[in-house]
């Protein structure tokens, strides 16, 4: 459905210059539009050298019939991934697996509590720790963060903000399609903020992604800088914002100085790969959005904005069961105990341990 809008779009810009045009600069325009793949393009764009995965597994001690590993494995050249696995101990076979990611400045150990209570639901449940989060920083707060950040923006060619955690969860999956005692076929996803945003991006990408619940995370990118609503997202990596203002001599930063941001920090966030180009890439499989109405960091209106474009993207794959939405009233930037049981009664449901 997003295509074909961009495509209508395009023909009527077409069609309003096509008496000032060459043919051949006609057929480029309608050739480049018809040919738009966000999710091509974005696994493009994060995609490096693949390398043995070289997993290390280390059993921990467990409790209330659930075990527990520590794990690490391979996602490139320069970095190994931690994480931590739950599974239940009297449950033999391959089992359904839920992924959470946690959100800016916590870690795997922030999403553990929610796993327990998925593993004590029959699945095997995984967190690990984003780039420069965990044990994957040098020391307290998010410099680590930050400063890759800022080396992103100058031309480092990493992605730490978002996409390279991407990455990341596509070599988790690698991995668990390696395990005797994983259902490769019945893999989900829910993240918070971060994570969030990395779960409807993960979920957009690799269609290995059976089921997706993005909490507090999906937003419109464009709409916030159209509408001058981006500082609450700015804010989660705001010294990494500040440091790059100050070098470029920004003083008050403006819409257009954000873009330039986005545009060298996470290309095409808030174009190709806006919002709502990407939770529509997730139909028909399942997919529950968690919002809330009053959270600065996803600003309501653009939220709406993905929602209804993957509302209609269901509807013409006649998948409307698939698709729900859960938004939190009078909530600011939290998931709420009924918005979390309610993502574990989604995964029951589409996953069925």
């Amino acid at each position: 459905m997003p295509y074909i809008l961009v495509i209508y779009t395009s023909f009527r810009l077409i069609n309003a210059v096509k008496r000032f045009l060459p043919l051949a600069v006609l057929l480029l325009l309608v050739t480049g539009c018809a040919h738009l793949d966000p999710r091509a393009d974005f696994l493009k764009l994060i995609d490096r050298p693949r390398v043995a995965l070289a997993p290390q597994v280390q059993k921990m001690s467990g409790t209330n019939g659930i075990t527990e590993f520590h794990f690490s494995f391979a996602a490139d050249a320069n970095d190994r991934v931690p994480g931590i696995m739950m599974k239940p101990a009297n449950l033999l076979g391959r089992l359904p697996v839920v992924i959470a990611l946690h959100g800016t400045g916590g870690n795997k150990n922030n999403m553990l509590v929610l796993c327990r209570k998925l593993a004590g639901t029959g699945f095997i449940a995984v967190a690990i720790d984003g780039r420069y989060h965990g044990e994957r920083k040098s020391g307290q707060g998010q410099n680590d963060y930050n400063d890759a950040i800022v080396r992103a923006f100058h031309g480092s060619g990493e992605h730490p903000f978002y996409y390279d955690t991407v990455w990341d969860v596509m070599r988790l999956v690698d991995y668990l399609q390696t395990r005797d005692d994983v259902d490769a076929s019945h893999i989900g996803l829910i993240g918070i903020s971060k994570g969030g945003i990395e779960t409807y991006l993960a979920a957009a990408a690799d269609t290995r992604i059976a089921v997706a619940v993005p909490c507090i995370g999906v937003e419109s990118f464009r709409w916030a800088l159209d509408h001058k609503d981006w500082q609450g997202r700015i804010g989660t990596i705001q010294n990494a914002f500040d440091t790059i203002a100050k070098e470029n001599g920004v003083t008050q930063p403006d819409s257009a100085f954000v873009q330039k941001f986005y545009d060298r920090v996470v290309p095409g966030i808030a174009g190709e790969f806006d919002g709502p180009e990407m939770l529509a890439l997730i139909a028909p499989r399942p997919l529950l959005v968690i919002n809330s109405d009053s959270d600065n960091h996803t600003p309501l209106p653009g939220v709406i904005e993905c929602t209804d474009a993957a509302q209609k993207v269901y509807a013409a794959d006649n998948a409307e069961n698939n698709f729900a939405v859960i938004i939190q009233k009078n909530t600011g930037h939290q998931v709420k105990p009924e918005s979390e049981r309610a993502a574990i009664e989604w995964f029951v449901k589409w996953l069925q341990p």
